[in-house]
Order: C-alpha cells, then sequence, then structure tokens
C-alpha cells in the first residue's frame, strides 16, 4: 500500500470541496448574489437580530467588505434594519420573507448534495469522519505551522 502524505490528505479535502461547491453553486436561486452574499444572508437567518459586528467576528473578514454586502441584500429587500430597543444606535439585522425562503431553498439542496456525497457510508464511518474531519481542523485552530 502507497503511503499517503498529507499533502494527499489536504488535497483530497480540497477536491471534495470543489466538487461540492460547484454542484451546489450550479443549482443556487438566480438571484444575483455570490457566494459571500449567500454566506451573509444565511448567518443573518441562523442569528436573527444580530449586528454587522456579530457578522464580522463570526465570518473574520473585512467590515468594509461585509458592510457593503449587507447594503447589497438591504437593497435586495433580503435583510431590514431596526434600531436595538435598548440602545438606539446599534441596529440590528433580520432576514424577511424572502430570504427564509431563498435559504431553506439553498438548504434543502445542501442536504441533497451532502446525502449524495456521503452516500454508501455507515453510521460508524460518518462518525470516524467527522471525528477525524474535527480533530484536523482543531489542528489548524492550533495556530502556527
Amino acid at each position: 500500500m502507497t503511503k499517503l502524505s498529507d499533502d494527499d490528505l489536504m488535497e483530497a479535502v480540497h477536491d471534495l470541496m470543489h466538487l461540492a461547491r460547484a454542484q451546489l453553486l450550479r443549482h443556487m436561486p438566480d438571484d444575483g448574489l455570490g457566494p459571500m452574499e449567500g454566506r451573509a444572508l444565511g448567518f443573518f437567518v441562523r442569528h436573527p437580530g444580530s449586528t454587522q459586528t456579530d457578522l464580522v467576528q463570526h465570518a473574520a473578514r473585512d467590515k468594509g467588505q461585509l458592510a457593503r454586502l449587507i447594503a447589497v441584500l438591504k437593497d435586495k429587500g433580503l435583510l431590514v434594519a431596526r434600531p436595538d430597543e435598548h440602545d438606539r444606535r446599534v441596529i440590528r439585522l433580520y432576514p424577511t420573507e424572502a430570504a427564509q425562503h431563498r435559504h431553506e431553498s439553498v438548504m434543502r439542496h445542501r442536504r441533497q448534495v451532502a446525502a449524495r456525497a456521503a452516500r454508501g457510508l455507515d453510521a460508524p464511518e460518518r462518525q470516524a469522519l467527522l471525528r477525524l474531519l474535527r480533530h484536523m481542523q482543531d489542528n489548524l485552530r492550533d495556530g502556527g505551522l
């Protein structure tokens, strides 16, 4: 049996994510939203009432870039902004009904892609794969090389 290198493992993870993303993008709603806008919208669907700062911390992206994404989502009628009840300087963002429907459609398709990718894996294999992937994530979160 050929010894697999660390690079072989990373290449396999990369290839898997590339294939999954390609399938997801192929069936995304044609609403003019890019992948980053879709992810930002998904954040607010999962965390209604969050702020732009919450998204910046979650996404670890540039504040200006995310401000532009939020503006696009508001312009498209997918997010509404409301002042916080206790501190009117804080603006909370909420998904509209259209955003909820879009998110549900995307998540339905995502579940289909995930089921296809995991087809043939039994429960212990799924648990082992998830444990191993989380171990790799933890290794990268530890920082430094």
